[in-house]
């Protein structure tokens, strides 16, 4: 690793370490129902992951009012948090992050989620240590808005080239387009990989081992 590319990894959360996807459609789902809404597809729910909360219902749910957002925000939550305890991190994804954290990569993580939720998530001992910092949505701007990696970049003074963001949606994908940086795609989160190409990702991995043996030869 001493020719390595990068010096900061910055990684999206749900669909791309935590298997969370499919609560968080459901959820989505759930909540647009519980306003009266027309229900989204799966499809159309799972396409909206990696936005920040409000931006992704209003995406999802062009039918509600205005008026309505906050209480499908609080209904979005009570089913998220409802369910959130059977969501687990893919298999093999602590043993990736242990041995890039081993080979002194910069650790952080950007996301869509809210600052709430990512810190519980961030509270359980398995990952206690593991990431030198985060940004999440609610708390910086939503993706493909680049000022999570703007502010991430900044403060480890880490250049957009040496910079890699690595997620599971063409939100994130195009979040680093914005920001400079070049970009990992994983197919197994919310999006399809066929939408990746235009995008312009380094790899697309199909599993966690296939992303920790790139990471290992080409990070």
């Amino acid at each position: 690793m001493r020719n390595r590319q990068f010096d900061l990894i910055a990684f999206d959360w749900d669909g791309t370490l935590f298997d969370s996807t499919a609560i968080i459609a459901r959820s989505i789902q759930a909540a647009v129902r519980d306003v009266g809404g027309a229900e989204p597809s799966l499809a159309q729910a799972s396409y909206v992951i990696g936005l920040g909360l409000m931006q992704a219902l209003a995406h999802a749910a062009p039918d509600v009012p205005e008026k309505l957002y906050p209480e499908l925000g609080d209904r979005y939550r009570h089913h998220y948090f409802a369910a959130q305890h059977d969501i687990n991190m893919f298999e093999g994804a602590l043993e990736l992050l242990a041995d890039l954290k081993s080979l002194g990569f910069i650790l952080t993580v950007a996301t869509g989620k809210s600052r709430r939720g990512l810190d519980a998530a961030l509270a359980t001992a398995p990952l206690s240590g593991v990431f030198d910092a985060s940004r999440t949505a609610d708390e910086t701007a939503g993706k493909p808005d680049p000022l999570m990696l703007h502010q991430l970049m900044a403060q480890f003074k880490v250049p957009p080239e040496r910079t890699l963001m690595v997620g599971d949606t063409t939100h994130d994908l195009l979040m680093a387009l914005n920001a400079g940086c070049p970009s990992v795609a994983v197919s197994y989160g919310a999006h399809e990989p066929h939408a990746f190409e235009p995008l312009s990702p380094r790899f697309v991995a199909h599993s966690v081992a296939q992303l920790h043996t790139w990471m290992r030869e080409h990070a």
